[in-house]
Parts: C-alpha cells; sequence; structure tokens
C-alpha cells in the first residue's frame, strides 16, 4: 500500500495545520482557539467523550467548516476542495457497513467513489493488506466488530490516501483485534503516512502515538510527545475509594505509608486515598489489611475517566 507521502523532506509543511481554530453551534463553544501541526507518523488525538474530536477531525477533512482560524491539509484548504479528497481517508466513529453487503462489495463501492482507475485491484491489494481474503466475499454481518473494522480500514486506505484520519476505530475490539489493528497502523505510518487517530483511552494512545494532542472540553490541554505528558500526568495524585469490614483501623494504618497525602472516610463508611505512589499503595495495602486482620471488600478508582485525569492540565 506505499502511497505518495513521504517524511524525507524536514523543510516540507505539515500534513495537517490547524491554525487559532474554533467552532462553534449557537452559543455552544464545540472547539475554542485550537493550533497544532501533524507530520507524517502516528500522532493521538486524545481526549474524554464529547470533549471536541470528532467536531475537529470533520473540520480537518472538510465535513464541517471552521467558525474561525484555519485548516490546510497537505498545505491545501480542505473545505470544497475535491482535489484534496483523493489524498485523505476517513474512517468515522460510527459504522457505515450494511450487514447484507460483503466485504468485497464494501470495499469496491468505495473505490468507485473515490474514482480508482482499476477498484477491482485496488479492493484486491487493501483486502489483502488487512489480511481478510478469507472472509471477503462472506456478508458484513456475520464478521465480528475486529473484522468490520479491518474491512472499514482497507476502504479507507482503498485510494491510497496520504492521510489518515481515524475517530475511536478501535472501540468495541477485544484486546486480540486491537493488536491487529494497530499492527496494521504501525506499518502504514512505516510507509509514511500521515495517521490521526482519535481516542479517549490512554492505553490506546501509549501504545500507539508518539506524538499526542489532549483535547478537553474543546481545548488543547497539552501536546507533544506522549512520555513527557504522561509523566505529567502521573504528577496527578489519585483518587482510590477503598470498602473494608474495619474502615478506622484501615485507614490509620494507611496514613502511616509514604506519600499519601490524605485519607477519609465517605457517608457509607468507605476510605477515600488521595495518593501519589498507586502502586506503593496497590502493593502495600493487601498486607495492612492482613497485619490489622481487616477484610477488605473492594477496592475502585474514582479517577478512571479522562475528564478527572486531564482537568486540572485545563484548570
Amino acid at each position: 500500500m506505499t502511497g505518495d507521502g513521504s517524511n524525507s523532506n524536514v523543510s516540507a509543511p505539515p500534513s495537517i495545520l490547524v491554525d487559532h481554530v474554533s467552532r462553534w453551534f449557537g452559543s455552544v463553544v464545540s472547539v475554542a482557539d485550537i493550533s497544532f501541526e501533524v507530520q507524517p507518523g502516528i500522532t493521538g488525538l486524545l481526549g474524554p467523550n464529547s470533549a471536541g474530536k470528532t467536531t475537529l477531525l470533520r473540520m480537518i477533512c472538510g465535513l464541517a467548516g471552521v467558525s474561525e482560524g484555519t485548516v490546510r491539509l497537505l498545505d491545501q484548504p480542505v473545505r470544497n476542495n475535491p482535489s484534496i479528497y483523493k489524498r485523505v481517508g476517513v474512517m468515522s466513529e460510527h459504522e457505515a457497513v450494511y450487514g447484507f453487503m460483503n466485504g468485497r462489495d464494501f470495499v469496491k463501492f468505495e473505490a468507485k467513489l473515490r474514482g480508482v482507475p482499476d477498484p477491482k485491484a485496488a479492493t484486491d491489494e487493501a483486502i489483502s493488506y488487512v489480511g481478510l481474503e478469507h472472509a471477503a466475499d462472506r456478508p458484513m454481518g456475520t464478521y465480528s466488530r475486529g473484522m468490520r473494522q479491518r474491512m472499514r480500514l482497507a476502504a479507507t486506505i482503498v485510494h491510497k490516501p496520504e492521510v489518515l484520519l481515524l475517530d475511536e476505530p478501535l472501540n468495541g475490539t477485544d484486546p486480540r483485534q486491537r493488536i491487529q489493528f494497530q499492527a496494521l497502523l504501525r506499518e502504514l505510518a512505516a510507509e509514511g503516512k500521515t495517521i490521526l487517530i482519535s481516542s479517549h483511552i490512554l492505553e490506546e494512545i501509549e501504545q500507539l502515538a508518539d506524538t499526542v494532542l489532549l483535547i478537553v472540553a474543546g481545548k488543547l490541554a497539552a501536546s507533544g510527545d506522549y512520555r513527557a505528558i504522561r509523566a505529567k500526568l502521573n504528577e496527578q495524585p489519585y483518587h482510590i475509594k477503598i470498602i473494608s469490614d474495619k474502615p478506622r483501623d484501615l485507614a490509620s494504618l494507611i496514613v502511616g505509608m509514604e506519600a499519601m497525602d490524605a485519607v477519609n472516610v465517605d457517608s457509607d463508611g468507605g476510605l477515600i486515598v488521595l495518593t501519589r505512589d498507586l502502586l506503593r499503595l496497590q502493593r502495600e495495602l493487601p498486607k495492612l489489611a492482613q497485619a490489622g486482620n481487616i477484610r477488605l471488600l473492594r477496592v475502585e478508582p474514582l479517577d478512571d475517566s479522562l475528564e478527572s485525569v486531564f482537568g486540572y492540565l485545563v484548570g
């Protein structure tokens, strides 16, 4: 699936340029004054649900206009510019497949829409690339979620685009399916493609992208190298709720541990622990409970949403 994308010319303009872009719907601001550049490789667009990721992707591919600012794709304007559409592949979050249509016809239909000179050959190549030749003539309604996502990816790359915009492509896939899909994206990135992939799951982006854009409440909270941003996120203390048969006894033991910022008993008798060393708490908590003859009933994180993890970056 070798395309025209290349990262050999470091002086070339960015594949995607978003310059002070805002988008509002009436009095509701969906995206607020966002600026960034995307180069070839895999860039993660990370943020909680309703953060503005889908709206941003729609503006980048030209499906939606901007209220303010400028979007350029491959150094061209995107809105009402049909010539650029042949150079970009878009995979939306919501499945747009007919269950009765087989995979081969689905991909070939996209090839024809894109004006590919030899739709049959391009379809065969794209399906082979995602490893679904054995299922190409089966109705897509019989596919697993992971197979449908891979066949949708085949339709997205059938015209060999230079830029791929993928909106939550791993939603609903199991671990094995995610591994397969991630391997395909790494191969495409190695060929020089520019891939912008949105997700609300930290681990997905960590495994795929070195460069990350964090979007929260329509704003760009942070951007850059994933490891640096992850280190910054790890500075944020974690809230953990612990249910036991002796909460006050357990609280007195936890208070003496290092890196515990606070321990409180809530209204239902559970402990709310604020810690900057989650691994230490996970390691020491069973030992403390055993030593105090305390029965642990439940341990659950309260910071399991991106809103809570990223909120301080915006605030």
